[in-house]
């Protein structure tokens, strides 16, 4: 059984650190000029006053054994500088955070799920995790005339290896922590049944959530499923949350989408944690995945390829942020 802790989100630290501070300047400062340092200390959203709030109790896995996960080359990498995501085109940072992505309005349209969806900023993001607001600007910046000097996003990736360090691998960390509590808050908005889910099931949503981000929204089929009420049911009265054969069906909702297809090794990894027999074997359970999850298709016309595949269970495409993701979540391999 993966470990049952957590360390606390940084997010809270973070921001009570601010909020006191500025709190013991005001009292002490006149009325004109505790106006000004109100206006000083940066306004925080919603969003992250939400991330603020998880709790050690919040989730069943350790979140230093997903980070380490995340930042192993075979799923997003490691890298100190902005780059570009090979798909997308899209700036990421440290283990594929995204850097770029505005807030966005995501509704929560289960009714009978009481957690809502946070889509905070990029920037806000950044924020949270303790970075000066002013060198995400400075790294944003570079990034796009470094895109433009070297003239696409291929030539780009092959400098890689060139780039000097713009983050820290301390406050690349801090900015992962950050990326993956949002992405485990979403989770629960996604599952209504999360907390029922077994440790290795709860870290596989949320690292879906994670490389995904928003477009999880399109996975209707997968969703149908995992929010099935059966999940949630009394053993004995329906399908029990440890079925293997149920979670066969929620394996196969995935095996069939593009991204399983078109990021195949990070997807055996995520899918096999869904197994209830995870725990037992994980190398064999990846093997049951990796048996039946084939490379995506590729056609040769005139000279070009493309990827012959679709969405488990919608026509849209993935989109400019459908692999990942995000601070939002999302990340790739660097």
């Amino acid at each position: 059984m993966i470990a049952l802790h957590v360390r606390l989100g940084l997010t809270a630290v973070v921001l009570a650190t601010a909020f006191s501070g500025a709190a013991q300047v005001a009292d002490s400062a006149s009325p004109k000029t505790a106006d000004a340092v109100a206006a000083a200390v940066p306004v925080t959203s919603p969003a992250v006053q939400m991330l603020a709030g998880f709790r050690d109790s919040d989730v069943k896995f350790d979140v230093d054994m997903l980070m380490d996960l995340l930042r192993d080359r075979n799923h997003e990498g490691w890298v100190l500088a902005a780059y570009p995501d090979p798909k997308t085109g899209q700036p990421l940072i440290g283990a594929g955070v995204s850097i770029d992505l505005p807030a966005r309005e995501h509704p929560q349209p289960d009714t009978s799920n009481p957690n809502q969806f946070i889509e905070a900023a990029s920037a806000d993001l950044w924020q949270a995790a303790g970075l000066e607001p002013q060198r995400l600007g400075q790294i944003l910046d570079d990034f796009h005339g470094k895109l433009t000097s070297w003239g696409d996003m291929r030539e780009f990736r092959r400098h890689m290896v060139e780039l000097p360090p713009q983050i820290t691998d301390h406050e690349a960390t801090q900015l992962l922590r950050i990326a993956i509590v949002q992405s485990i808050l979403n989770a629960k908005a996604y599952c209504r049944s999360f907390d029922q889910l077994t440790a290795s099931q709860q870290m596989a949503v949320s690292q879906l959530v994670f490389q995904i981000g928003f477009n999880l929204r399109q996975f209707t089929q997968f969703l149908e499923l995992v929010n099935s009420d059966s999940i949630a049911a009394p053993i004995g009265k329906k399908v029990a949350a440890s079925d293997v054969e149920y979670w066969k069906d929620v394996q196969k909702s995935l095996i069939q989408s593009q991204w399983a297809r078109l990021y195949r090794l990070r997807a055996i990894s995520v899918i096999a944690m869904l197994d209830p027999r995870y725990s037992q074997n994980p190398r064999m359970a990846e093997r049951r995945v990796g048996a039946v999850l084939r490379p995506a298709v590729v056609r040769r016309r005139h000279g070009r390829s493309g990827a012959g595949t679709q969405l488990a269970s919608s026509s849209k495409s993935l989109g400019k942020h459908g692999g990942k993701k995000t601070a939002h979540s999302r990340k790739r391999k660097a």
